[in-house]
């Protein structure tokens, strides 16, 4: 049975995105609303929506830097919906990566009709296919190698090369568990001046950063070393 898809909608007037998502349901969409930007940044990271429905003026975090902190990392379809109507904010929200914008107020059988067209348009990309590409994802954090970026509860956290090489070594291998010294061969290297205790010391500093999630943890294996470990 193929799911339906999933509209995430972000606005701060619930009772507009109470309509928006009464009209999408009447399609056959799934449907999410959020009333801020922070809300909104969560909700797609564990929530991975299809398209996003993105109001600009949101309390807290605003729609363009919800737009630009979403793109770090994914090109999910967003159309922005504003009050504003000039073309200065058009050609912002369109160069920070929207695909559509649409003018409040709005008939909202053409903004269905919108989300329509902008997913027969969309081809995800697909990392997977890529061999370059260093990417894994988990509920709550998305770990991109290949432009060095950490996305944990819908922020970017700004890491070290190492710790962010390291945290993703261990979460492309669940649950499989490293000795230290594995660990540092490989991320440092067979010729690192060091001794373990620096793998230690990193291992602290992601989890200042990256708290345990009810799904994964970066676990001890007491007297051996470390795991990225995936509660099943």
């Amino acid at each position: 049975m193929t799911s339906k898809p999933k509209i995430l909608i972000v606005d701060d007037d619930n009772n507009i995105a109470e309509l928006i998502s009464l009209y999408l349901m009447k399609e056959c969409y799934d449907t999410r609303i959020e009333n801020d930007g922070e809300s909104a940044l969560k909700a797609f990271s564990s929530w991975q929506p299809n398209l996003i429905l993105l109001d600009l003026m949101l309390p807290g975090i605003d729609g363009y830097q919800v737009c630009r902190e979403i793109r770090h990392t994914s090109d999910v379809p967003i159309i922005m919906l504003s009050a504003k109507g000039e073309i200065f904010d058009k050609v912002l929200g369109l160069e920070l990566g929207a695909d559509d914008y649409m003018i409040k107020p709005f008939d909202t059988k053409e903004l269905v009709a919108r989300v329509k067209a902008v997913l027969r348009r969309f081809k995800p990309s697909k990392p997977a296919v890529d061999a370059n590409t260093k990417y894994v994802e988990y509920p709550d954090l998305i770990i991109n190698q290949t432009n060095y970026s950490v996305m944990y509860k819908g922020h970017t956290v700004d890491m070290p090369p190492k710790e962010l090489e390291l945290l993703y070594f261990l979460a492309s291998s669940p649950n499989q568990v490293f000795t230290r010294e594995q660990l540092l061969d490989h991320i440092w290297g067979y010729e690192y001046i060091g001794d373990t205790r620096t793998v230690d010391v990193h291992i602290k500093r992601l989890r200042e950063k990256i708290k345990d999630n009810e799904f994964w943890s970066i676990a001890t294996v007491w007297g051996i070393g470390y795991k990225f470990e995936v509660k099943r």
